[in-house]
């Protein structure tokens, strides 16, 4: 008895066709092709790659053990940075509201608007924190303050973007609700549009936070304040014990401030 494939033919099954292969192998080619003119534009001295594991197990030799001599100022502008980046996040919190008014299509007044809010967020996450932290450096001095305002001016158009697109996909049905009894644009705001991004404005706030004290860490490298400060100093003096403690101490708050994101997303969301 033959079976269905001897009588109508067996065929060989591909997942893409002939001209698909060849688009794919043409798109290969290309990147591997960009990436080599890459690295042979950038003139990476290989010697250097080679040694850098020796280099490295050094390096890793000059920091044990850890020096905890300063462990009190370090734990001091630790708290510092804790600072900044809570700070930093209010104020973009508070800042990116009407932004995110603005640059979402079904509540900003006009065209005009639309383009001023999109503008605002394009502008603030194109410029890197310490880009915006060189800046405010050379205007306010160094110290927390220009650390404090490096962090808003990168924040708001991160929260500003997530609120805009959340204020977009709102129900329209509870906004034309109030619109149809004649409410006022405020009691539309406060009492449609509000309570739908709740969720994500929460989310959205408590992510930032913990972005922004992982970055307020280095502000310190461009006299932005923070544990930075310290770090810089003990690479500048080769005092590596003293360097190990500082990268332990970041360590330790990165993962506390993960826990109490974690947590505070359990709790509030």
């Amino acid at each position: 008895m033959t079976s269905i494939s001897e009588q109508f033919g067996r065929e060989d099954w591909s997942r893409f066709s002939s001209k698909q292969k060849w688009q794919r192998f043409a798109i290969f080619a290309v990147c591997a092709l960009a990436i080599a003119w890459s690295i042979s534009s950038i003139e990476v001295v290989w010697a250097w790659v080679w040694d850098a594991p020796s280099q490295m197990g050094d390096l890793f030799e000059r920091m044990y053990p850890p020096d905890a001599t300063n462990l009190a100022t370090i734990l001091r502008v630790l708290w510092e940075t804790v600072n900044i980046a809570t700070f930093a996040t209010a104020f973009a919190v508070l800042m990116s509201l009407p932004v995110a008014y603005l640059a979402a299509q079904n509540t900003t007044p006009n065209r005009a608007t639309l383009w001023l809010g999109r503008l605002i967020l394009v502008t603030s996450r194109s410029v890197n924190t310490i880009i915006w932290a060189l800046l405010f450096v050379a205007i306010f001095g160094p110290g927390v303050v220009a650390g404090i305002i490096a962090i808003m001016f990168r924040s708001i158009g991160f929260i500003g973007k997530l609120l805009g697109e959340a204020i977009e996909e709102i129900d329209k049905r509870p906004v034309e609700a109030l619109e149809a009894t004649g409410a006022s644009r405020f009691k539309v705001i406060a009492y449609a549009i509000v309570p739908q991004v709740m969720p994500t404005f929460w989310a959205v706030a408590i992510l930032r936070w913990d972005i922004n004290l992982r970055e307020s860490t280095v502000l310190g490298l461009v006299g932005a304040g923070g544990i930075g400060i310290i770090l810089q100093g003990a690479i500048d003096t080769f005092n590596w014990p003293e360097a190990a403690t500082v990268l332990l101490a970041i360590l330790v708050l990165v993962i506390l401030g993960e826990v109490v994101s974690a947590f505070l997303r359990r709790r509030i969301l």
